[in-house]
């Protein structure tokens, strides 16, 4: 996992693009859209935060053309709350989760570069806006990796 993420980060002559998929108002979702939100942009890492509707940022994100796509999102992994993994689209199942009309397998095929899928296992997605507290421990993780 945090090798993975690691490795991807750490390559100077890749720009890459994190997208904050979830929908903010079920608890745990947003975790894909707090960890975007809390990206430094630098010369190699930029960010956009779509939540529900990546479908409407297709062009947009096609237009700024990054050498990787990386769709930050809560997954369903069947593991431990705050469990985090890093995969590229084409191994993700072709699953929906609730706040998606599209899975995000499907989605990736729209795009014209490498996308990576960084799924965060969540704790809770009823209704709400406050984030688990595991599920936030490993968004600190992660924006520590992203944001050295």
């Amino acid at each position: 996992m945090i090798e993975n993420l690691n490795s991807l980060i750490t390559q100077p002559d890749k720009k890459k693009l994190f997208v904050g998929i979830g929908n903010v108002l079920k608890s745990d979702d947003g975790i894909g859209v707090y960890i975007c939100d809390n990206i430094k942009d630098s010369s190699s890492i930029q960010k956009l935060s779509v939540e529900i509707s990546i479908e409407n940022y297709i062009g947009k994100i096609n237009s700024l053309s990054p050498d990787v796509l990386i769709l930050v999102d809560c997954v369903e992994f069947g593991k431990q709350a705050g469990y985090y993994e890093l995969l590229p689209a084409e191994k993700v199942k072709d699953f929906t989760l609730n706040t998606h009309n599209i899975s995000l397998k499907r989605i990736s095929e729209l795009f014209k570069m490498p996308v990576f899928i960084l799924g965060i296992q969540p704790k809770n997605i009823d209704f709400g806006e406050e984030i688990s507290e595991i599920v936030m421990e490993t968004a600190c993780n992660i924006l520590n990796i992203i944001n050295h």
